[in-house]
């Protein structure tokens, strides 16, 4: 009877028919002093046990920056002048998100595939709930969604993966000058008919170097001290300004 029990289990185990094998250009982006950005070439194989069938083979990519929570604000018109009047906290929502793809969004997932692994950019950000008194609370996050969209920190990239065969696939991935430092999860996702049929997922470190690592570590170790460096370069910066506007107008 065990033995029986045994197989059928054995049975009932999804073959992981295809694998994802991946590299990438660089694992490691570092943040200097004249740091404009970077691209990321992501690149891979499908390794399989059995003949290609089925529906075509489809390639997502998602790239994410450290999740951390944000206050956003709605503005009304109070007494002739703007202010803020309602807040919502976002629990968590990554600094930085790329999503890259072989084909139109509608066509590489399905929707119930995409809320079981939070890929797309609304599934991504996570926010509980809201004040009872803060009317259209969604607005907040797609408020989110938008802002970082036209700054280029969220990314939809559509028809951006090229897949060779149904076994090799690349594509690039922009990141833009103002990276947060931290560690960035990078999610590869096979699919066919909508269905995720395997994954892999590896990370990318962003770090600071050279002077901008040295500030960034006296402002968290040595606050005090760097609140005066910063203020005493401040009154240098503005003395020697005023000292030379007094030699031109003297001259």
């Amino acid at each position: 009877m065990t033995r029986w029990l045994i197989l059928l289990l054995f049975l009932a185990l999804p073959a992981r028919a295809e694998e994802v094998v991946l590299g990438l250009s660089k694992d490691i982006v570092q943040i200097s002093t004249d740091f404009d950005g970077s691209d990321i070439l992501i690149f891979g194989a499908v390794k399989r046990d059995s003949p290609i069938t089925g529906d075509p083979l489809q390639v997502i990519v998602a790239v994410a920056g450290p999740h951390k929570p944000l206050n956003v604000w709605r503005q009304a018109r109070r007494f002739g002048i703007w202010v803020n009047a309602h807040a919502v906290e976002v629990d968590s929502a990554p600094s930085f998100y790329a999503i890259a793809t072989s084909a139109p969004w509608d066509t590489v997932i399905s929707d119930t595939e995409d809320l079981r692994h939070r890929i797309s950019i609304p599934r991504a950000i996570r926010s509980v709930g809201a004040p009872m008194d803060v009317p259209d609370a969604q607005s907040f996050t797609e408020a989110v969604i938008r802002i970082r969209s036209r700054d280029g920190t969220y990314q939809l990239l559509e028809n951006t993966v090229t897949v060779r065969e149904e076994t090799l696939f690349n594509t690039a991935v922009s990141m833009p000058a103002n990276l947060t430092e931290g560690t960035y999860p990078t999610r590869i996702f096979l699919t066919r008919g909508g269905t995720v049929v395997a994954s892999y997922e590896t990370e990318i470190e962003v770090r600071k170097v050279g002077l901008e690592r040295w500030l960034y570590s006296l402002s968290r170790q040595q606050p005090l001290l760097y609140g005066l460096m910063s203020l005493f370069i401040a009154i240098a910066a503005g003395w020697g300004a005023s000292a030379a506007f007094r030699v031109l107008r003297s001259q």
